[in-house]
């Protein structure tokens, strides 16, 4: 006797892209994001911080992550359980990890994008991703208003 067990409908959704070190795919990645995003029905609330995350940490990767002729990669991983959305962009320069500055006085006009990634997610933070990469990852969830 074949008894069929019922199927759980998938709580984990992803979404992945190799995107050139430039900032055309910096752009490029923020858009499929936002479309990503509205294709898996995400709150206005989440798509809205995750776009300012994905446009942050991909220029990121495009002007500090760029090894001549290596694509960084944009991850999107969605748990439609709990609703927290992971970003995460991958870059083949590994060397020394972001960190948040800790006076954001000492930065002209360029340096606030952890400033402001740190401010949109819920948590972020970075990993190496060898041989000699690293990702720098943000978490972002439903906050009640």
């Amino acid at each position: 006797m074949n008894a069929t067990l019922p199927q759980q409908p998938c709580a984990v959704a992803s979404f992945a892209q190799l995107l050139s070190s430039t900032r055309r795919g910096a752009r490029l990645a923020r858009l499929l994001a936002t479309t990503q995003l509205r294709a898996w029905d995400v709150s206005p609330d989440v798509t809205e911080r995750a776009e300012q995350i994905v446009a942050e940490l991909a220029a990121n990767a495009a002007l500090h992550g760029r090894v001549q002729g290596r694509d960084f990669r944009l991850t999107l991983t969605l748990d439609t359980t709990t609703g927290l959305l992971r970003i995460a962009v991958t870059d083949a320069k590994g060397g020394q990890l972001p960190v948040l500055p800790t006076d954001s006085a000492t930065y002209g006009e360029t340096g606030r994008g952890l400033f402001l990634v740190s401010a949109l997610a819920d948590r972020w933070g970075t990993e190496p991703h060898p041989p000699s990469g690293k990702t720098v990852w943000a978490e972002v969830g439903h906050r009640p208003t």
